[in-house]
């Protein structure tokens, strides 16, 4: 439970020193993330369980990663992350998962995530800020990647990028579970 707690502590700071570095208001990075004020008000006081696609949508509206909202100082030149030391931020119904392993410190950084889709489960996304490019890199089972209303099927062994700034969805196929790689290349942030 202090593990949790010092998450959302360290949330609700990363907030707080995006928002005022962008200098938005709280009504107005409310009305340009689609979130509602009393959960931005509850999220920069640590309080309040966000969910995914709310911290997605901080992220993108603050032009940073989804793990800048998230990670404490950086701890040295190397990080290593084992999958079982970061918790999903996105769990499905019948076992899927998603884990945001880290992000590059860098200029343009680029997220690594770990994914799992059960066959039939699926992961609807909502365009990304201008910039975003995303990659999937299926390494067992196979999913449909759909795009502007296109699937793409994609099996192990396959990768497949697109760009992120329109509706995607992610969908586990087949009969087995398919675990993939994908990384998000975001657009160089503020100086």
């Amino acid at each position: 439970m202090a593990e949790t707690e010092a998450a959302l502590r360290t949330l609700a700071q990363n907030v707080r020193t995006a928002r005022t570095r962008a200098g938005l208001s709280l009504d107005e990075l409310c009305r340009r993330a689609k979130v509602s004020k009393g959960a931005l008000a509850g999220l920069e006081k640590a309080q309040g369980n966000p969910n995914f696609a709310t911290l997605v949508r901080l992220a993108d509206t603050l032009g940073i990663s989804v793990s800048a909202l998230m990670e404490g100082p950086a701890e040295g030149r190397v990080r290593v992350v084992t999958a079982d030391a970061v918790m999903p931020l996105w769990k499905g119904e019948h076992g899927s998962e998603a884990r945001l392993m880290l992000t590059t410190a860098t200029p343009a950084p680029v997220e690594i995530w770990r994914w799992k889709l059960e066959p039939g489960e699926e992961y609807p996304s909502h365009p990304h800020q201008a910039g975003v490019a995303e990659s999937v890199s299926v390494t067992a089972g196979r999913m449909v990647l759909v795009v502007d209303g296109t699937e793409h099927s994609v099996e192990a062994g396959q990768t497949a990028a697109f760009v992120g700034d329109t509706a995607h969805t992610y969908r586990g196929a087949g009969t087995d579970t398919c675990h993939l790689i994908m990384t998000v290349h975001l657009p160089p942030g503020p100086a």
